[in-house]
């Protein structure tokens, strides 16, 4: 794929307008537009994914004008399901217990799209399941119809992201009068989930590398621990569980190597 970028699609957390009363698409060209001629001018290549909301053609459009690859999920109709009618029929013989996945491509051209675009669909067949799940990619890449869908579904990393910023920091615990107020919690916020990340990025030792803010929360900084008072020194006890005493020596290595900042 390349060096570039990947805009994820953040509206569906709230649209750019304050109402509530709008679509989850609201405003997209405000957003999305500077923000790829931005990543183009340092010279990315610019990758964008997005949910069935995002499934217009004034967006295709817009995108294929910048040079912009996109996968996009449309929703399914009757014209997309006659073009995949022939991977619909349940497979032959005893259910598998590991889901039957097929991929096909074709070209699709929506009464409202100018021109025809590549469409990707994948069919899912689970054992106890009566009828299969379907889904329809709308894209112009080159890639292979299975590394269309798992692009695609890379998609999800970003609402990881705002789960784990809810959960771990309790960003979303805005319960103040006054706009301030919850404006100086959210930053506060903020700060902690950065501090954490770096945290994680830069001293976790392999194996607990990808733990989440969550994890890291109950299993290293929960963590009981005793001081005790020698004549010459002291020595810091901790409750051997997640936090052993390699894990915390590792820790320490890594903090020795960082590069000290400049001045």
């Amino acid at each position: 794929m390349g060096t570039g970028v990947c805009a994820e699609t953040v509206f569906s957390e709230g649209s750019v307008s304050d109402a509530g009363n709008v679509h989850s698409a609201d405003g997209w060209d405000e957003l999305l537009l500077p923000e790829i001629e931005r990543q183009q001018k340092l010279g990315k290549e610019v990758w964008f994914r997005a949910d069935a909301a995002f499934a217009k053609p004034e967006i295709y459009e817009a995108l294929e004008e910048r040079g912009a690859k996109y996968a996009i999920r449309i929703p399914a109709n009757d014209c997309l399901m006659r073009d995949i009618e022939e991977l619909l029929t349940r497979p032959v013989g005893r259910p598998s217990h590991k889901p039957v996945v097929w991929y096909k491509g074709f070209l699709y051209q929506a009464a409202s799209w100018r021109t025809a675009r590549r469409v990707v669909a994948k069919v899912e067949f689970h054992a106890g399941e009566l009828f299969p799940r379907v889904g329809f990619i709308v894209t112009n890449t080159q890639l292979k119809n299975r590394k269309v869908i798992r692009f695609y579904n890379q998609r999800g990393k970003a609402e990881q992201w705002i789960k784990e910023g809810k959960q771990a920091v309790k960003m979303t615990r805005l319960s103040c009068h006054r706009f301030k107020g919850n404006e100086v919690r959210l930053w506060l916020s903020i700060l902690a989930y950065n501090l954490g990340n770096l945290w994680r990025r830069l001293t976790l030792p392999g194996g607990i590398e990808n733990w989440s803010l969550t994890s890291m929360q109950q299993r290293l900084v929960k963590t009981g621990g005793r001081l005790v008072k020698h004549a010459r020194y002291f020595r810091l006890m901790l409750a051997e569980g997640h936090l052993t005493r390699g894990r915390f020596a590792a820790m320490l290595r890594r903090i020795a190597m960082l590069p000290l900042p400049a001045g």
